[in-house]
This record gives structure tokens, C-alpha cells and sequence, in this order.
């Protein structure tokens, strides 16, 4: 059983287009990574690449049956970037590329995969324009649908909210999941007062939030990456904005919340489901390796991008011989797989089959499942209410005494 990573191709299989076009066995295959570990998305980029790394060292340490090297570089945040090193990876003679930590780079690099004809999977993209870009592209990550479905219905229906108001970055990602929000919050019945488009990167919200008081929505809904949603949330607090501040995964991670501080306390988020404190023992082992690596907590997109390392080699494990069998590998192999943001299975357009869950940040400034919480809450209420009914029946049975 072969552990050693290594980038030394049999003799016979000089290059990456013979692998493919005569079959011959690869003594190593190798999987480029592409993510952004600088620039304004370096956040999701890195806790990706510390996932990935972390299952890929469990996958060798495990014994895995072939050899595999992992190449990783950075994107720099910057989509045409992103693609001309795909395109490098795959020049090198990579099989698949990890990539596309955000939806404007997975876009761009689509166009890489299909001209090389191999896969792209991508750990945390999200915009609906991806569902059906390519049969070489994957993700692990649902569809903005999903979360904007699951927003609507759950603030309509659950927080019984009438209006909202939107701010949103003018790019695909933000744009697809408020318009998913939208559609599905009126056909509930809810009002959208206005959607307020804004340049990406803006930082000086002061009058746009201004235009939002006085609409006078019950609720916001902020769509963007985390440092314009940051922003945005602080922004809100301090005009002391009194409605429900909803928004999506990507005000997530450690770093976003960690820069709103106590202000992010009670905004409500749509988050794919990935729980630390999990019984399930293969969520457990994940977290407790990854403490021990990092010195820090797992967060989604270190989750994702270890489950997508996982996920991809699972499929090489039996379709590793052809680059281009690898799709359908990933369609025939995982089944159900395991992953530590529950089940994964892929759908005939690549796109993963989870559906996202409500949370709100609370004053620990840790996620919190909302209804888990709300179920919690009316536990604690009946508790109350039972032992002032307990103190109330003392009171009169003493009462009765001394009466007596």
C-alpha cells in the first residue's frame, strides 16, 4: 500500500494527454487546489484550504490504494486569476481542481474546466447561475434558491414579518440569493419596500442606511460577502435600527462576526447544516483534529472544503485511470456520503442535495440553531409556568392552614 506523496507519473505516461487519450495507469495522480488566501475573500479561502488539507492528510494517512499530491495556491481573490491557475493546475496534469471558494470565481474558472474537459469542485459556491454551468462543475455547497426559499419562509412564517427592506452588493452571488429572498417572500405574502443595490467593497453605508429607517420595514435582508455585510450590520446598529436584521452564509464565519462584535447579536442567517457540537462520531473526529492542527474552531467553509476533499477522494478511488470518468464517478460513488455538513449526494446538475437551516448569533456571538433555540425557550417558559403554579398551590394550601 502506497502512502508517499508524489508528482512522478509512470514511464509510459509522459504527459497528462496521454493519461487520457491511451488509459494508462498514473503512478500518482495529482489534485490541484485554487482558492483565495489573500485579497478580500481570504477568509473563505484559507478555512477551505485548512479543511482540505486536514482530510488529506487523513486520507493518506489511512492508506489510501493510489498516490496523490495536492498542489494549492492563491487566487488572490481575483476570478481571472483564478482561471489562469486552473488552467495551470490542469496543464500540470491534474485531474480535478478544488476550487472556487466564491461564486465569481467558480464562474470564471467553469470556462477553464470545460476547455480541459475535467472537474472542478467547488467547496462553497453558491450562485444560482452556477446550477447547470457545466457537467464538469460540482459543488458542496446549495444553491442560493435553497437558502433565499428558506429565508422567506421561515421569516414569514416562523417571525411573522410583513415588510423588508434589501441591500445587496451589485455582484452574481448577492444578486442571485436576493432575488431568490424576494420572489419568495412575496409569494408569501410579505412586501418588499425596496432593494438597494450597492457597488462591492462600498464601506460607507451612512446614507443608504438613513433611506432604510425611513421606509420603516419590520426587517432587512443585507446580501453580500462579509466585509460589506459587517458594514452594513454596523451601520444598522448604530442609527439603533430596531427591526430583524437577516442575512446569509457568508456573515458566517469567525472573522465576520468577530469584526460586528456584540452588534451581530441576534441576526438570523441561513447556513448549510454543520454542527461542532454534533454526536455523530466522524463530525467529533473532524472538529477534535482540527483543534488539535489549527489551535482554533472549524467553521462551515473549513467543514465544506474538508468534506470536499473527502468527496473527491472517494470518487478517485475507483475512477482514477481517466480524468474524464471522474464525473461520473462523482455521480456513481457518492451516494449519501458522510460528510461532517451531513449527507452529500449529487444531483444530475452537480449541484449537491442539502437544504440549509435557520441560525441566530447569540450573545456568545456563537451560531445557534433557531429553532433548536425556540424549542428550547418554550421548554424553559413551561418549566416557569409550572413552578409558579407549584408556588401558587403552596400559597393556598398554607393559606388554608392558618384559615383552619
Amino acid at each position: 500500500m502506497k502512502r508517499s506523496i508524489s508528482s512522478t507519473w509512470q514511464v509510459g505516461c509522459i504527459a497528462a494527454l496521454a493519461i487520457i487519450s491511451q488509459g494508462c495507469e498514473p503512478d500518482s495522480v495529482k489534485i490541484g487546489v485554487v482558492v483565495p488566501l489573500t485579497g478580500d475573500h481570504q477568509s473563505y479561502g484559507e478555512a477551505n484550504r485548512r479543511g482540505i488539507q486536514l482530510a488529506f492528510d487523513e486520507v493518506i494517512a489511512d492508506g489510501y490504494p493510489i498516490e496523490l499530491e495536492i498542489e494549492v495556491v492563491d487566487s488572490l481573490s481575483d476570478p481571472t486569476k483564478a482561471r489562469e491557475l486552473l488552467e495551470a493546475q490542469f496543464e500540470g496534469g491534474a485531474f480535478a481542481v478544488i476550487g472556487g471558494s466564491v461564486s465569481a470565481e467558480a464562474k470564471e474558472m467553469i470556462a477553464g474546466a470545460d476547455r480541459f474537459e475535467r472537474v472542478l469542485l467547488s467547496p462553497s459556491a453558491t450562485s444560482t447561475e452556477l446550477t447547470k454551468a457545466s457537467r464538469n462543475f460540482f459543488r458542496l455547497a446549495p444553491s442560493d434558491d435553497t437558502a433565499g426559499n428558506k429565508m422567506a419562509d421561515f421569516a414569514h412564517r416562523v417571525l411573522e414579518l410583513e415588510t423588508v427592506a434589501i441591500i445587496s452588493e451589485d455582484q452574481s452571488y448577492a444578486q442571485g440569493v436576493q432575488r431568490a429572498f424576494s420572489s419568495a417572500f412575496e409569494k408569501q405574502g410579505g412586501q418588499v419596500v425596496e432593494v438597494i443595490e450597492v457597488p462591492p467593497n462600498t464601506s460607507d453605508f451612512a446614507g443608504l442606511m438613513d433611506r432604510v429607517l425611513t421606509l420603516e420595514p419590520e426587517s432587512v435582508y443585507l446580501a453580500g460577502y462579509e466585509t460589506g455585510i459587517a458594514a452594513m450590520i454596523g451601520e444598522l446598529r448604530r442609527l439603533n435600527f430596531k427591526g430583524r436584521i437577516l442575512t446569509t452564509h457568508a456573515f458566517s464565519s469567525p472573522s465576520a462576526i468577530a469584526r460586528v462584535g456584540q452588534n451581530a447579536e441576534g441576526v438570523v442567517l441561513t447556513q448549510t447544516v454543520f454542527e461542532p457540537d454534533s454526536d455523530f462520531a466522524h463530525v467529533q473526529s473532524f472538529v477534535r483534529a482540527y483543534r488539535e492542527k489549527y489551535d482554533e474552531e472549524p467553521d462551515l467553509f473549513a467543514a465544506e472544503g474538508y468534506d470536499t476533499m473527502k468527496v473527491l477522494a472517494k470518487a478517485l478511488e475507483k475512477k482514477h485511470t481517466l480524468a474524464s470518468e471522474l464525473p461520473r464517478g462523482l455521480w456513481d460513488e457518492i451516494k449519501e456520503f458522510p460528510g461532517v455538513t451531513g449527507s452529500i449526494q449529487f444531483n444530475e446538475n452537480g449541484d449537491v442535495r442539502k437544504f440549509p437551516r435557520v441560525y441566530i448569533i447569540g450573545n456568545d456571538l456563537l451560531l445557534h440553531d433557531y429553532s433548536k433555540r425556540l424549542e428550547e425557550n418554550q421548554k424553559k417558559l413551561i418549566e416557569k409556568q409550572k413552578e409558579i403554579q407549584k408556588r401558587l398551590e403552596d400559597l393556598r394550601k398554607n393559606a388554608a392552614k392558618l384559615g383552619g
